[in-house]
């Protein structure tokens, strides 16, 4: 029971904690794979409903699902030049088949772009064949030299999604829709606030004419980037050949975009939503949403916990009994180190007068109900659970946003207040840079619909944009 309870306390060391919130939760375990990690089950099944959910929305919007190889030989690598320098720090690359040296170097895939391409260049004759809506399901190698679980990993599970289309206007309206499909997946089911925006040319993926991104802040005001969408342009296309004829028999050349989202998400969760006793699951995204506890292990209690389960099973509620011979107490600990939405707790005394105990996981507030009205208790509380973990989420990120009409303020904040700054900017890149030299603070995103004041405000010439800084995981 100690080591369950022991989690370093989140404001002591946010470090800390959420290595032992990911461990003690059993979300994952170390591996012998230097900067991989072993996703265990319970942390894998989260991101199966992840999977679930989003595969659906995007199917939803007319997107298929393919499977790219994993190997990308250098020469089709470097056919897009800006796209091969934005990643060779992080390339992992095979040079033997066996005991024979390669003729041609392979790199371990850190993304696919090229390799849809590849592809497209073959399929795409005709407008015909136009919009060619993919998406892929699969692991990406960066290798990234200082490594996080789930946050940054050699090993990445990831969702990318290519697209190619016959106009401009086709492709930017993709771009936008499916950041949008992923706002809505933030808000709906990990219950996370962000900001949505666009990305300046110094951050924006390599190749890409527009990047857009969505940014969240953890507890401790640091910000991850949770998912992101590009609008290539013709850029890839062109430097692959690929061509399609249009309804007037004519050659033109079709415009590209890419989307993902990664395992990443799941870190997320924890730094926003997780407290001193561990993570705490949204209903919504949640493997298991009940966990049923007997308080004695009489015949007659068990067989209570039994068909409980069965029914919530019937009404298509995740659903856990904890049967084991722990202590009730450790049983408790245990469930809210895990981040079950609820916990059913069901004793002699409770089955005498046909009531069950009903422990919310995010307020750990509790209720005794009839045992008939269980179902429909539990329908209006996860809802009401996740709509408190959204507000909640959403509020402490609202008071750490902060304001700086100057460099001077900007300083003040930036060294006593973690969280985001939100300026007025110029649009020069020096700008950005004079901040991350400062502060060691990136520009997370341009929001354009927000009012711009007259000047900079970091040199103090006339602003043109707003723009949010962030320190960054």
């Amino acid at each position: 029971m100690s080591e369950i309870k022991d989690i370093t306390k989140r404001d002591e060391d946010f470090a800390k904690w959420y290595t032992d919130v990911v461990t003690k939760a059993g979300l994952i375990d170390y591996s012998s794979v230097k900067g991989s990690m072993i996703i265990a089950p319970y942390g894998y099944a989260i991101w199966e409903n992840m999977q679930k959910v989003l595969d659906k929305m995007f199917k939803e919007t007319g997107h298929e699902n393919v499977q790219m190889p994993m190997f990308i030989p250098e020469s089709l690598l470097n056919i897009e030049k800006d796209h091969v320098n934005g990643f060779a720090p992080e390339v992992a690359w095979v040079t033997y088949g066996g005991k024979e040296k390669l003729d041609e170097r392979l790199c371990v895939r850190p993304t696919s772009e090229v390799l849809f391409c590849d592809y497209y260049k073959k399929i795409i004759k005709s407008y015909r064949d136009l919009p060619k809506l993919y998406n892929q399901w699969c692991t990406i190698v960066r290798w990234e030299k200082t490594t996080r679980p789930f946050l940054r990993s050699r090993e990445i599970l990831w969702q990318e999604g290519h697209t190619m289309h016959a106009t401009k206007e086709e492709a930017l309206e993709e771009t936008l829709k499916m950041l949008h499909v992923y706002e809505e997946f933030q808000k709906k089911y990990l219950a996370i606030p962000v900001l949505v925006g666009k990305k300046t040319d110094k951050e924006k993926f390599a190749g890409a004419e527009a990047s857009y991104s969505l940014e969240a802040m953890m507890y401790d005001g640091v910000a991850l980037q949770n998912g992101t969408s590009h609008y290539f342009g013709q850029g890839f296309a062109r430097a692959f050949g690929i061509q399609f004829l249009n309804k007037e028999n004519k050659l033109e050349t079709p415009y590209q975009t890419s989307w993902g989202v990664t395992t990443r998400m799941i870190g997320s969760i924890i730094m926003v939503h997780g407290d001193d006793r561990g993570l705490v699951l949204p209903p919504n995204i949640a493997p298991v949403k009940v966990i049923i506890i007997p308080i004695s292990n009489k015949e007659d209690v068990i067989s209570a916990t039994e068909n409980l389960s069965k029914e919530l099973k019937e009404h298509n509620i995740s659903v856990k009994v904890d049967n084991s011979s722990k202590t009730p107490g450790f049983k408790f600990a245990e469930a809210e180190v895990k981040g079950y939405p609820v916990r059913i707790e069901i004793g002699p005394r409770d089955l005498e007068q046909g009531l069950v105990t009903i422990v919310r996981r995010d307020t750990l507030e509790k209720a005794t109900i009839k045992k008939e009205e269980v179902v429909e208790y539990l329908s209006k509380l996860f809802e009401e659970i996740q709509d408190n973990l959204y507000t909640k989420a959403l509020k402490r990120r609202d008071t750490m946003i902060y304001e700086a009409n100057n460099y001077e303020e900007f300083k003040e904040i930036a060294q006593n207040k973690p969280g985001f700054i939100k300026a007025n900017w110029c649009g020069n890149v020096l700008c950005e840079e004079k901040v991350k030299d400062d502060f060691g603070m990136k520009s997370r995103c341009l929001i354009e619909d927000e009012e711009v004041g007259e000047t900079c405000s970091i040199c103090g010439k006339k602003a043109k944009y707003r723009l949010y800084f962030g320190k960054q995981y």
